[in-house]
């Protein structure tokens, strides 16, 4: 007898049959990580958030356009949404007083705008998703411009794709002419607003055919701008402290509002107004970008050329001095570089 004939007869044999399941003792359906498709699954633009439960507008642009309440799915708690997204919407879609729709995914993005707390900090804070304009708003005066805030949103927009414009409110009260030099040499469309004379039908002709984002620090007049593009907004509007010169926070949520015009229609984003906007999450290759002309100049920069102030042959100081950059040149290289040194020191833990 060989080896392969080596077996016991008495040795029982099992099959398939012979196996013996648990029963579930809670009776329940076991877990399952599959998830429905959802085919049936309504597109609603979000509008807006409030602890916890979300605005969007279903059946956009259609004959039965109409705004629905909705919270989230369980499996997205991870997942942002926030205001600008396309959601994915079940459940009771019809947006009757008291139902409530539920959130199962949202479609690819095609921007998104974020910020950190500071240029050190890699936990990113999403603003607004698919915007394709930024509309940044400073006063001339009362609270002061401030250059670099504004240099830090361009910076933001260009890293997320996004085409920015400016807006200076509040010119009756001082010339902005020397503000604006500092970006004389960048591609930025500008509007200048006065008490009495708001450029209402020129900025909105800007605003057709586009999702803008509103962004700007406290006090400037952007939501006294939102409610004359968009009326019925009724977006609160504050005052500037005497004693500190900074605005108080009055918009305290992002909101999407339909803006209306007599050459179209389009989208505006109302954020809160901000004092900083980090840069933390941004690409810096990206920083560059922001100031156009120097950018220009830095192509004749030696290879691996960083810009910073120690840079030997860097172009950009040699272009500054002569003048050829024209007088807000020498605030922009400053700004540039101060930006660039700080991403530096982060890269190597100072």
């Amino acid at each position: 007898m060989s080896w392969l004939d080596d077996t016991d007869d008495d040795e029982p044999e099992f099959d398939e049959s012979d196996v013996r399941v648990r029963p579930n003792p809670k009776a329940n359906r076991p877990r399952t990580k599959r998830r429905p498709a959802h085919e049936d699954a309504v597109l609603a633009r979000v509008l807006g958030v409030d602890r916890g439960r979300y605005t969007v507008l279903a059946e956009e642009d259609g004959p039965d356009e109409h705004e629905v309440t909705a919270t989230r799915a369980r499996e997205l708690r991870r997942q942002p949404i926030v205001t600008g997204d396309i959601a994915r919407i079940v459940g009771d879609t019809s947006g009757i007083e008291g139902s409530l729709a539920r959130i199962v995914g949202i479609t690819e993005r095609t921007t998104l705008l974020r910020r950190s707390a500071d240029d050190t900090d890699q936990v990113e804070r999403v603003v607004v998703a698919n915007a394709d304009q930024m509309l940044i708003v400073v006063a001339a005066a009362d609270p002061e411009p401030r250059e670099r805030l504004v240099d830090r949103y361009l910076v933001a927009a260009l890293d997320a794709g996004i085409q920015p414009l400016l807006v200076v409110t509040k010119t009756d009260l001082a010339d902005p002419t020397a503000f604006l030099q500092h970006f004389d040499g960048i591609d930025l469309r500008v509007f200048t607003s006065a008490r009495g004379d708001m450029p209402v039908d020129e900025i909105g002709a800007a605003l057709v055919g586009h999702s803008t984002v509103f962004v700007g620090h406290s006090g400037v007049g952007k939501s006294t701008l939102v409610n004359a593009l968009v009326p019925d907004a009724q977006r609160a509007t504050g005052h500037v402290n005497e004693v500190t010169g900074r605005g108080r926070h009055t918009s305290s949520s992002t909101v999407s509002l339909r803006y209306r015009g007599p050459d179209g229609a389009g989208w505006v984003i109302d954020t809160p107004g901000v004092r900083s906007f980090g840069l933390g999450h941004v690409d810096p290759a990206h920083i560059l970008d922001a100031f156009t002309d120097l950018a220009e100049v830095a192509k004749d920069c030696p290879r691996g050329c960083t810009h910073l102030p120690d840079a030997p042959d860097c172009a950009i100081p040699e272009a500054v001095a002569d003048g050829r950059l024209g007088a807000g040149a020498a605030g922009r290289l400053d700004s540039l570089q101060r930006l660039l040194t700080t991403f530096t020191d982060a890269a190597h833990g100072r």
